[in-house]
């Protein structure tokens, strides 16, 4: 029996040893910590704990034996406990078996033994427990040989998939995730299996998926994912904009590229450069809006008018579908996907100052950001065109940095205020306002008249007079 005393030297394990001992349990450390410390991927930052009788009972009792006396929570529907100690989260579960209703993923659950909850573990690689009792402290049970699919890099079920899927279908998700995350492959028959369960994703909650979903999307290639999930039909129920970008349609000879698997590699590359999630979301969802707006032309061919402001609709309707945020994460992926396209569009030497002031008006804090995705966006595998491509940006780079340091734009706030306004034509709040702000505005973005406030403050003074408002005397 292979031992990994090793992994078990972090002085917790010594306590939860104790507190076994003490109340007569049989206890033992099972999961994502045994996995990852196999595969040397640092230490976790939560631990499972499984004991052969009452988990609660447990942790309280290693809530007593550490020094700081952590608070031990209760959850007595799931009979689990849990506690925070060394900055890490420690749960506790009694072994139990359990079985599923149909149209609920909430096993019923009874008191089992280790070999049950090893049975009950989603994958192998997820079943390997090491012993916590004196008489077995770093012993390795892997009943399933999840050693073996560790070394192959296989994700792969403990018993029949058709029934571990169809059991809990959010394991479909995990398997793909953690597919994705460890650069496994899913056997065959367990990724059939999702295949043949797909429709069960459905009972699942539209948060539980979308938390998986996030796993996927910031894993290094997250694009591993996204294939396994078009793969197995998954795709098509939980994010069917992405699947209507599939496909390359051919009239007189014209044709367009496939944006979704062009998608997937925009996304890709966007993870080589940020770890930020809504930036990803925001590669991923860049081109939504090209399925419905997709139209050919016989004189210019394939074209997709409007697909960025479609698409940023859409982005709406589908943050509200999947339970995602509505607030300002929201508004920054509707941003990005209804400006994409519009660096590209100031790289011809004849564009206007105004235009690139325009963009890094538009943009404001978020100008990188858009940097980041367009540049992202260039997917071509000629050599040529991907070195013209590049360049057409640096050009873009340089032209926003000029404007910028001359006009200041970026986060633009108007050199006049409203409560100037007021005090100089003596008024209330009202729509006259509102006009003379957006002049000055209108004026400085098309580079009428500078970034300052005196000549805003000129500018003020005769939109007031073309409103037929008047100095206050106060200013005169």
């Amino acid at each position: 029996m292979k031992n990994y005393k090793s992994a078990l030297s972090h002085n917790i394990f010594r306590v939860i040893t104790q507190a076994s001992e003490e109340i007569n349990l049989e206890s033992y450390v099972i999961g994502g910590f045994v996995r990852d410390h196999i595969l040397q991927r640092g230490t976790p930052k939560d631990i499972d704990i499984v004991a052969v009788g009452s988990g609660i009972q447990l942790a309280k009792k290693v809530a007593q034996i550490l020094p700081h006396k952590p608070k031990v929570q209760v959850f007595k529907n799931y009979g689990t406990a849990m506690l925070r100690a060394y900055d890490m989260e420690i749960e506790f579960v009694g072994a139990r078996k359990e079985s599923y209703q149909k149209e609920s993923r909430k096993p019923l659950v009874e008191d089992g033994s280790l070999e049950d909850d090893q049975n009950r573990r989603d994958f192998t690689i997820n079943a390997l427990a090491l012993g916590l009792n004196e008489d077995n402290f770093g012993n390795l049970l892997d009943p399933f040989n999840g050693i073996e699919d560790l070394q192959s890099k296989i994700i792969k079920t403990p018993l029949d998939p058709d029934i571990t899927y169809s059991d809990d279908p959010l394991r479909m998700l995990r398997a793909i995730r953690f597919a994705t995350q460890l650069n496994f492959k899913i056997e065959k028959e367990s990724l059939d299996a999702i295949t043949r369960n797909r429709k069960r994703i459905r009972i699942i909650s539209k948060e539980r998926i979308t938390e998986e979903l996030h796993k996927i999307m910031l894993a290094k290639i997250p694009s591993k994912g996204f294939s396994l999930l078009h793969k197995t039909g998954l795709l098509d129920i939980i994010l069917p904009e992405l699947t209507a970008l599939e496909g390359i349609d051919e009239i007189e000879g014209q044709r367009h590229k496939d944006n979704f698997w062009h998608t997937l590699e925009v996304v890709d590359n966007i993870a080589e450069n940020t770890d930020d999630l809504w930036l990803r979301w925001a590669a991923l969802l860049h081109d939504i809006g090209k399925a419905p707006t997709k139209k050919f032309h016989k004189k210019i061919g394939w074209t997709f008018h409007g697909h960025e402001f479609v698409g940023a609709k859409m982005v709406f309707k589908l943050f509200k579908r999947l339970r995602l945020p509505l607030n300002e994460k929201m508004k920054y992926v509707q941003k990005l996907v209804l400006m994409s396209s519009r660096p590209i569009a100031i790289v011809d030497n004849d564009v206007t100052d105004s235009a690139v002031r325009r963009l890094i008006f538009d943009a404001g804090e978020d100008i990188e950001d858009l940097m980041t995705l367009c540049e992202a966006d260039i997917t071509t595998k000629n050599p040529n065109r991907f070195k013209k491509y590049h360049n057409n940006f640096k050009v873009v780079r340089s032209k926003m940095k000029e404007v910028e340091e001359r006009d200041q734009v970026r986060n633009f706030q108007p050199p006049v205020t409203g409560e100037e306004i007021m005090e100089t034509f003596n008024i209330k709040p009202s729509r006259e306002i509102g006009i003379i702000k957006d002049a000055i505005k209108e004026a400085i973005l098309e580079g009428e008249i500078p970034n300052e406030h005196e000549a805003a403050r000129n500018l003020m003074l005769k939109k007031g007079k073309e409103l037929g408002l008047t100095v206050g005397s106060e200013q005169s």
